[in-house]
């Protein structure tokens, strides 16, 4: 560990800014990517279809990441990833087809599968056990805020360039990103590394056999909060087209959820640092499953909003949550690898979640969907409050 003095504002400026710039970016071109694929002859079922592609190529770039991390380190993993999603970004502004297009989709969710497991891995080294969970929480708030901001820039573009500007912003936003990550140091481990003591940590499998207890104890509960977190997304637009209200009304109350959410990451993490990470993980899930419980029985505007307001609070306790334990639980020695596990197993929850929902949709009503959801939400904080305390955490202490 550094005898240096650690400064979180030091780590903003090396991490943090990506990430913002990087959030920025996608936030940018997250609300036009349907209307894009419209644009390219797509149908309303395949304009889905093509939107979800963000979340299969985060999916499929998860191993490859850890790989890459492993040989070539965090920072120069940042840079191909921001190059590789300014690539992507390139093939939203040209003229194209629609599968040229879906391409361009799917290399933004590659990037970011290997750029947000490198700044992972980065913060997980970087920073000293104490500071942690505040890091790591600041890390996915910055990420919120860099999302949030980016629609309100790509919307001044696209007045003069047409819905084409959503991703010139996109572009400019992870071109910045690139030069940013040029400019941060290595990790200074990196340098014991290179003197002969092995980062690999063996393979992938050798791997997750050695931590099969924590990737089926805490890992089932990211699995949890992953699902119940994409789902987030998606039942309180669906829930507020059920009450009949206008889109307008519905992106007001959409709003002050995730501004809610987006507030409230450094106390939380500050929390989880003092206190533990059980006192955040669990009131998290289980302030989503009470809200996701009475999103159902809520049927105006004020009470809408009051539950909307507390599935952010829910959400928001829960910001860097995820990130915090893999660091927490991974190996100093194959740190990246196993990561890439953990990141394997969030967005395998993140894509399951809105397809569960789906289907109980379409076999019974959108509150048997929702209730299920919440059941799930219990399902991890029972997960969360029985592993955590007791799974084996001694290499939590390592440098």
């Amino acid at each position: 560990m550094s005898e240096q003095p650690f400064s979180l504002r030091t780590t903003a400026l090396k991490v943090y800014s990506p990430s913002l710039l990087y959030g920025l970016g996608l936030g940018a071109v997250t609300p036009v990517i349907a209307l894009s694929a419209l644009d390219r002859g797509a149908t309303l079922a395949t304009a889905a279809l093509v939107v979800t592609l963000v979340g299969v190529g985060s999916l499929i770039s998860n191993i490859p990441a850890a790989m890459l991390t492993t040989k070539i380190g965090e920072r120069l993993s940042m840079v191909i990833a921001a190059g590789w999603a300014a690539l992507g970004m390139v093939l939203g502004i040209i003229p194209s087809n629609l599968g040229v297009f879906a391409l361009g989709v799917t290399m933004l969710g590659m990037a970011g599968g290997v750029f947000n497991l490198a700044r992972q891995s980065y913060l997980a080294e970087a920073v000293p056990l104490e500071f942690r969970a505040r890091a790591m929480s600041t890390l996915g708030g910055v990420m919120r805020i860099g999302v949030f901001v980016g629609p309100f820039a790509s919307t001044v573009a696209m007045n003069w360039l047409g819905i084409a500007g959503a991703y010139w912003v996109g572009m400019g936003a992870m071109a910045i990103a690139l030069v940013v990550c040029l400019w941060i140091p290595d990790l200074q481990s990196r340098a014991a590394v290179e003197e002969g003591q092995s980062r690999a940590g063996g393979s992938m499998w050798s791997i997750a056999k050695d931590q099969w207890r924590i990737l089926l104890g805490v890992g089932l509960g990211i699995i949890c909060i992953s699902a119940v977190r994409s789902t987030r997304q998606i039942v309180l637009p669906l829930w507020g087209e059920n009450l009949g209200l206008d889109a307008a009304t519905i992106s007001l109350v959409y709003g002050v959820s995730g501004a809610i959410d987006m507030l409230i990451f450094y106390p939380a993490g500050k929390v989880m640092d003092k206190r533990g990470r059980a006192w955040v993980a669990v009131p998290c899930m289980a302030v989503m499953a009470t809200s996701l419980f009475l999103l159902p029985l809520t049927h105006s505007v004020p009470t809408m909003m009051a539950v909307a307001m507390l599935m952010g609070f829910g959400n928001g306790i829960g910001s860097g949550i995820v990130m915090t334990l893999g660091a927490d639980y991974s190996p100093v020695s194959g740190r990246p690898k196993f990561l890439g596990l953990w990141r394997l197993m969030s967005d395998t929850g993140a894509m399951a979640g809105p397809v569960l929902l789906s289907l109980l949709v379409a076999v019974a009503t959108l509150g048997t969907g929702v209730w299920a959801i919440s059941g799930i939400s219990l399902l991890g904080a029972g997960l969360f409050g029985y592993f955590i305390p007791r799974t084996n955490r001694r290499r939590i202490g390592d440098p």
